[in-house]
């Protein structure tokens, strides 16, 4: 018989209290964790963070985030500036949904800026520039305005103008069935309910529920146009509770890349006209001299703009760009599931060791970082979150949605969509006079080249990675594509709850709560194994069918 153990077994109502006779908490601390010496570069997939204690239901975490010095986010969601990921439907419903979507520029500066001027007039509080005709204009400007910006209520003054007197307003009822030469005059309607100048927003909103009209007119002591109320606006307020809104002017927030050229001043300009309140440096590699003079320019020509430097992964890089002027760092350097700079230039970091390093430094300076790239599912956010990422931003995973640009087709039997990095060949022949379309060799295939409407332009893919000047182009990303997500009213908000339900099991109620738990040594995390990593996934099934959400 075995010899019976002698040890004293202790009083169970005493195991709380027992734990502080250990010397630490289980686990790592994030130091430990992220020592290179130790464990070397890590990627999100080398670790995990210990659970928690919940004493509060998922639905109370609070996933507000500073994305730069004076903009907050409700949610860390940002999509990439690549043609194959935002344009204008991505930008609208990523800020309607929390986030904000960065709209590319591999495209003419005139489309881009129409991009965001559409983003800015999608959801308003005063509309205090609206659109608006004189009873001179014709229907085939109405129609024209509703093909471009996507709305037809338009009020009519005596001359045309914002601040004359109000004559009228025209709706799309009242254009049904005209013909395109119908003079406004002829179709407008002249009674008209209006609200004076100085209402507030919520005494204006009460006049436009009780009048049941889709506009409301503020109008001063003399019946000159000021401004405009629209009754779409109150619906996206009531179905889109986090929508991403300036609070002063209740506009959607609008954010754009721009490369580090001469000709990129000019583009801002037009992007800052068309009502830009975030501009993205979109460069490989944001430690250049280039971007650094962009930077200064850009605070001393446009002070209230907010810009985002980058791209990061070292605090010596990320030291020269706060040193700027930058509002928030974007940390990643081929990390993204279709860039190959570290394969091809052995140049780059593994990506949560590049956040946590560029965060630690840059959070002494209040300067939030963005991790841009690799991230793959909703584990992944939470885990650049907790490294003291404000944000994530997001390619890949929002690729082959509805809002996505490009059109769907069928790939070995699979509904997909094009999806490419903006340092592969096809992406760098964007925009060329007489570019060929060919796809991986492939004369006359368009099968991974996105529908790009705009007109010859300077290739952003090539200024990114500092090519233009090459007489041979060298690849650092490649073209593919996606399986189809579905829309992103429905992707967005299961990524939304499962950072929500993530937190809730590390035990804490918000994003700060979180990295002030990690700062503190609290958050502990573990080293996963490559069979720990296999223990954690899917295995040993003979199949599987694996839906994310319902």
């Amino acid at each position: 018989m075995p010899a019976q153990s002698t040890a004293t077994v202790l009083s169970s109502s005493d195991a709380v209290a027992h734990l502080a006779s250990y010397q630490c908490l289980d686990g790592l601390s994030v130091k430990d964790l992220m020592d290179s010496r130790i464990h070397g570069g890590l990627t999100y997939n080398d670790f995990l963070m210990l659970p928690g204690k919940i004493d509060f239901p998922a639905s109370d975490v609070i996933t507000d985030t500073k994305i730069t010095r004076n903009v907050v986010l409700r949610t860390p969601f940002m999509s990439s500036p690549m043609d194959t990921v935002t344009e204008t439907d991505m930008a609208i419903s990523l800020a309607l949904l929390g986030g904000i979507g960065v709209i590319h520029h591999n495209q003419s500066p005139e489309s881009q800026a129409a991009m965001v001027r559409a983003v800015k007039r999608h959801e308003n509080g005063f509309i205090a520039d609206p659109v608006v005709f004189s009873p001179n204009h014709t229907v085939a400007d109405v129609l024209d305005i509703k093909a471009r910006l996507g709305f037809c209520g338009i009020p009519i003054t005596e001359t045309g103008h914002l601040g004359a007197k109000l004559v009228g307003i025209v709706t799309s009822r009242d254009v049904q069935f005209e013909s395109p030469q119908t003079l406004l005059s002829e179709v407008m309607t002249k009674s008209l309910v209006t609200a004076p100048q100085g209402v507030t927003l919520a005494e204006a909103n009460q006049i436009l529920r009780s009048s049941k009209k889709g506009k409301l007119p503020i109008v001063d002591d003399q019946g000159r146009l000021t401004s405009l109320l629209a009754r779409s606006d109150l619906l996206k307020n009531q179905n889109y509770p986090l929508a991403s809104k300036d609070p002063n002017s209740k506009q959607l927030y609008a954010a754009a890349a721009v490369g580090t050229r001469p000709s990129d001043k000019e583009r801002l300009k037009l992007l800052v006209e068309a009502g830009l309140d975030i501009v993205v440096l979109d460069s490989s590699q944001g430690n250049s001299i280039f971007q650094i003079d962009m930077i200064q320019w850009i605070k001393q020509t446009f002070p209230k703009l907010e810009v985002i430097a980058g791209n990061v992964v070292t605090r010596e890089q990320a030291a020269s760009l706060i040193a700027a002027g930058a509002d928030a760092l974007r940390v990643g350097m081929g990390s993204g599931s279709i860039c190959i700079t570290q394969e091809v230039m052995a140049v780059g970091r593994p990506q949560a060791t590049a956040v946590f390093a560029v965060a630690e430094f840059a959070s002494k300076f209040g300067v939030p970082v963005i991790a841009d790239g690799g991230i793959s599912n909703i584990g992944h956010i939470v885990k650049a979150l907790s490294l003291g990422a404000s944000a994530v931003m997001m390619g890949g995973l929002l690729a082959g949605t509805t809002e996505a640009p490009g059109e769907y087709f069928y790939h070995d039997g699979k509904r997909v969509k094009s999806y490419r990095g903006m340092g592969s060949l096809e992406a760098m022949e964007q925009g060329r006079p007489g570019a060929s379309g060919q796809v991986n060799g492939k004369p006359g295939s368009t099968k991974h080249t996105p529908h790009l409407s705009s007109k010859p332009h300077e290739n952003a893919a090539t200024s990114r990675y500092f090519s233009e000047s090459s007489a041979v182009k060298v690849a650092q990303g490649v073209s593919g594509d996606v399986q189809d997500k579905g829309s992103v009213e429905a992707f967005v908000p299961y990524l939304h709850v499962g950072v929500q339900h993530s937190l809730q099991d590390i035990g804490v109620r918000s994003v700060s709560e979180l990295q002030a738990g990690v700062k503190e040594g609290r958050v502990r995390f573990e080293v996963r194994t490559p069979s720990a990593q296999v223990e954690g996934g899917v295995h040993g099934l003979h199949s599987y069918t694996k839906r994310l959400y319902a």
